[in-house]
Formats: structure tokens, C-alpha cells, sequence
């Protein structure tokens, strides 16, 4: 009889939360490690955080993480064409706001995190959306910057993080990465590295080229990014219902028919066909398995451009507004293509949607 009262013991890899480990999946009944917290995602995947628990709770089926908050330390290379500049970015899991119906970093776990997260995996991410808004304008960090650029742009990380990670970003320094980072080995090795060879394709039907010559498992590839979309719409429609509130009616409205049609696509990705099947009792061909994966996973990409641009959004003023909106609209447009891509059996008959 003891024993059923005895607490499980956490993996012995617990000891690495808060150093190279941020949240690693832990058996139910065990008490989370000095100075760790505790999230259970159940089987449909709402989470629930538990505050200075000594045992962690867990049903069946169930999955009970305990993460480390932080500070953490990375280096983060913001330009792939100077490896030489980074920044010393110390970042921490934002605490919970009891407002919220679900932790933004809870719900980072239950859609993208599968039993252990590395920090050198979420500092690769957190680098990979930093290099994103900057390539593509979301975020300006300009040669000899200023106090008041620098201060816009330590801002706008801040944001970024929050809303893509549930990270809040403590110190941010410009660092010489130069003894760390050889770049005449890097341009080398790209130089040593075979041609892609060259693929047509139709821009508007056919993944590109880099899509084409990747390698990947179309049914493990396809169920993380409906998971991500399944869990992550519904959060994301509501951040863009509470970022703003547009005083002009024409960007009411607006927001108002985005909001609309991302209703649309989460539904559709709840009732989104087998991968593997073009009808019921009917097998689909290995490469119109491979299509939808991509399609999927493309979808995912629009999905991370719609958290950074409702990290603006939170920033903007009425002005910005129109333009902002107007990236919301593309974006939107691209989930619904993808959505179609992926419910489609054929390329022609996703052409001809």
C-alpha cells in the first residue's frame, strides 16, 4: 500500500532544466524540479498550468511538462550574409496572465513541442522568425543605429517572442560573433555543395524548387502541421479580435471579413480528409500524399507570419492600419490556397480551384 502513495520520480534529465533544457515531458505523480512549473496538455490539446504544485496531476492520456522559466542566453545571428553580428539576447518564459484562457508558451508546447525542448531548438526558432521580420520588413535594425531605432527594435522583438513563443526578451546587446562564426568556411562549404538541380513548376499549383528536392515523411510531416493549425487558429483569431479595435468603419469591416475567413480554414482543417486517402476505401498516389504534406506545411508558414504580424499589430496605430491589413489579407489568402491544396486529390483538380 506505501507504494501507491510514493511519487514518481522525474527522468533523470530533469537536472538540464534551466540549462540546455527548457520543458521536457515528466510521468504523472512526480513533483516538478526545484524552481520548475508544470503544464498538462490533454488529448485535444488545451492545456492547463499548475502553480506550485508538489505533484502533478495527469488523466489518461495526457501529457504533464515541467519547464524551467528562465532567464536564458542565446546568440542569435540576425543577417545569414554577416555571421559575424549577433546579439546576446536573455529571454524568459512570460508569466502567466490570469486573464488568459491558455499561456501563449503552453500552448507553444501542445502544438509544436513532442516530449523535450531543447534550448538550442527554441533559440534556432526564436533566430529563425527574428531573420524572417527582418528579411521582410516587420522589424528594422539599420547600420549605426540609433537610440530611438534601437529602442523600437529591442520593442519590436520583445513582441515578436511574446506572441510566437510566450517569451519575454529581458537584455538584448549587439555581439561580435567573429571568433565563434568563420564565414570563409561557410561560403566555402556552400560552394563545395551540389546544385540543386532545376525543377519547372507553375508558381501558382507547384511547391519550389527547394520544396521539391526535400526529403521528409509526408504523414508524420502532414499530422504536426494540422496539429499546429487545429490549435493555433482559434488563438490566433482571438489575439486578432483583441490587438485593435479600428475606429474607421472600412477597417472594421475589414477585420471583420479576415476574421471570417479564418473561421473558414479552421474549419475546414477539423474536418480536413485523410492524408492518405482520395476517397473512402481509396489509396492515394505517394506523390499526391507528398503534394498535400506540402501544402500543409506551407500553411504552417503563413501561420508564423500571422502571429509576427499580430505582434505589430498589438504595436500599431489607426494609421497603420490599411497596411497592415492589407499583409493580413495576403496572408489569409495564402492559408486558404494551402487549405484547398491540401483537401484536393489532384493537381488538377486543386488547378482548377
Amino acid at each position: 500500500m506505501l507504494g501507491f502513495f510514493k511519487r514518481a520520480a522525474p527522468p533523470a534529465e530533469a537536472c538540464e532544466l534551466g540549462r540546455r533544457v527548457v520543458a521536457l515531458a515528466v510521468p504523472a505523480g512526480s513533483a516538478p524540479p526545484s524552481g520548475c512549473q508544470a503544464v498538462v496538455v490533454g488529448t485535444d490539446g488545451r492545456t492547463r498550468r499548475l502553480q506550485a504544485a508538489r505533484k502533478i496531476e495527469a488523466r489518461d492520456g495526457e501529457t504533464a511538462y515541467a519547464f524551467h522559466p528562465g532567464p536564458y542566453t542565446a546568440d542569435l545571428q540576425p543577417f545569414e550574409a554577416a555571421p559575424e553580428i549577433g546579439l546576446r539576447t536573455s529571454f524568459a518564459i512570460d508569466a502567466p496572465d490570469p486573464q488568459a484562457s491558455q499561456q501563449r508558451f503552453d500552448l507553444y508546447l501542445a502544438a509544436e513541442v513532442s516530449g523535450r525542448l531543447e534550448l538550442a531548438a527554441l533559440a534556432a526558432a526564436v533566430e529563425a522568425a527574428l531573420r524572417h521580420e527582418l528579411a521582410t520588413g516587420g522589424l528594422d535594425l539599420p547600420p549605426c543605429t540609433t537610440l530611438d531605432e534601437w529602442n523600437a527594435f529591442r520593442q519590436g522583438l520583445n513582441q515578436l517572442l511574446y506572441m510566437r513563443f510566450g517569451l519575454t526578451v529581458d537584455d538584448c546587446v549587439p555581439v561580435d560573433l567573429g571568433e565563434t562564426r568563420d564565414y570563409a568556411a561557410a561560403l566555402a562549404a556552400r560552394a563545395a555543395a551540389p546544385a540543386e538541380p532545376f525543377v519547372p513548376t507553375a508558381p501558382a499549383v507547384q511547391p519550389s524548387v527547394k520544396a521539391l528536392n526535400e526529403r521528409f515523411d509526408p504523414a508524420v510531416e502532414d499530422a504536426k502541421a494540422l496539429r499546429r493549425l487545429f490549435l493555433e487558429l482559434p488563438c490566433l483569431m482571438c489575439g486578432l479580435r483583441l490587438a485593435t479595435m479600428p475606429a474607421a468603419c472600412e477597417q472594421f469591416q475589414r477585420q471583420q471579413a479576415l476574421l471570417q475567413r479564418l473561421d473558414l480554414v479552421s474549419v475546414g482543417v477539423n474536418a480536413m480528409p485523410a492524408l492518405a486517402l482520395g476517397a473512402p476505401g481509396q489509396a492515394l498516389p505517394a506523390e499526391e500524399q507528398l503534394r498535400r504534406a506540402r501544402h500543409s506545411r506551407r500553411a504552417c508558414v503563413s501561420l508564423d507570419e500571422a502571429w509576427a504580424l499580430l505582434a505589430r499589430l498589438r504595436q500599431a496605430g489607426e494609421a497603420a492600419l490599411p497596411q497592415l491589413y492589407g499583409e493580413a489579407e495576403r496572408i489569409v489568402a495564402n492559408l486558404e490556397a494551402d487549405w484547398a491544396g491540401r483537401r484536393s486529390v489532384t493537381c488538377d483538380e486543386e488547378a482548377a480551384a
